[in-house]
């Protein structure tokens, strides 16, 4: 098969109170594609788990990046604290993830490192732990941009004047979760998720990312990865939801345009997938950040 790796740096626009920085979308665009290109490059070099290499290889260097909501630049809580998430899926049946992570730099290895335990999914305390024993040391990650979002978000909670999508802290203004998608030649998938959270979240809220079906889904027709609404897409099993459609035939496009199409108003959602013989990515008013190299 011919391998391919797909990334995306999150679905939402800005808001009207927050409008883009000039010449924002192409050098997010093109940041996403140095990801593909670092993830095929992995894939390339590996001499097994071709498509697992890759999109590690890609998540890297997006949670790097801190103009995207993962790793480095991600959001902080409500009480000014930093959590992450990630997670990683094989087609093969491998899954693993970390939630609630604390002040590490690349959750995406820590989830690697969860996948080589008897467990799946570690959060809090545990998970930072965890961390911390497998040999990743606590980083600074608080970014300036990130304390500026923050004190936004606490003076619209503060002075009431929130944004219609807010009445329940439904944020979705920013880059948000990155992910990577990857075809091997083998035939095997895989699919990477990392995520600093929404700009209002209690600590210790969990949304899609480490959620199996939810934010990543892989099997023996393709691989997933979801953005967007955390919860929502937990509700619906987007990723999964996605796969299914492949697994019954449609395109990879396909499947993600319906998903997407089906997705409430006013919230935003978007996909990265691929599959045997198609791949596709899709997102609410076409806003996601995106690369693919093959």
């Amino acid at each position: 098969m011919q391998p391919i790796v797909l990334t995306h740096g999150g679905a939402g626009g800005p808001s009207a109170d927050a409008p883009e920085p000039p010449n924002a979308r192409s050098e997010w665009a093109a940041a996403c594609q140095h990801a593909a290109q670092a993830g095929l490059a992995a894939l390339v070099a590996a001499s097994s788990d071709q498509s697992l290499a890759a999109v590690i290889a890609a998540a890297i260097i997006l949670e790097d990046d801190p103009r995207f909501n993962a790793g480095t630049g991600a959001n902080l809580r409500l009480d000014g604290s930093l959590e992450l998430d990630a997670s990683l899926a094989t087609s093969d049946g491998r899954f693993a993830a970390v939630a609630c992570l604390r002040a590490t730099k690349n959750p995406v290895l820590v989830a690697r490192a969860v996948m080589n335990t008897p467990h799946i999914l570690l959060c809090g305390e545990g998970a930072t732990r965890f961390a911390r024993q497998q040999g990743f040391p606590e980083a600074a990650m608080v970014t300036e941009k990130a304390l500026k979002r923050w004190k936004a978000a606490r003076e619209r909670l503060q002075s009431g004047n929130l944004r219609p999508y807010e009445e329940r802290w439904r944020d979705m203004q920013f880059h948000g979760t990155i992910g990577a998608v990857a075809r091997a030649p083998d035939g095997t998938f895989a699919v990477s998720c990392s995520t600093g959270g929404t700009s209002m979240m209690l600590p210790g809220r969990i949304g899609d990312t480490p959620i199996w079906g939810a934010g990543v889904f892989a099997g023996e027709h393709g691989a997933v990865c979801a953005t967007g609404h955390g919860e929502l897409c937990i509700k619906r099993m987007g990723a999964f939801s996605v796969y299914q459609r492949m697994a019954a035939g449609a395109d990879a496009q396909e499947a993600i345009e319906a998903e997407v199409k089906a997705f409430p108003h006013p919230f935003e959602v978007g996909f990265i997938a691929v599959g045997k013989t198609s791949h596709g990515m899709a997102a609410t008013d076409d806003y996601m950040p995106r690369g693919a190299a093959s």
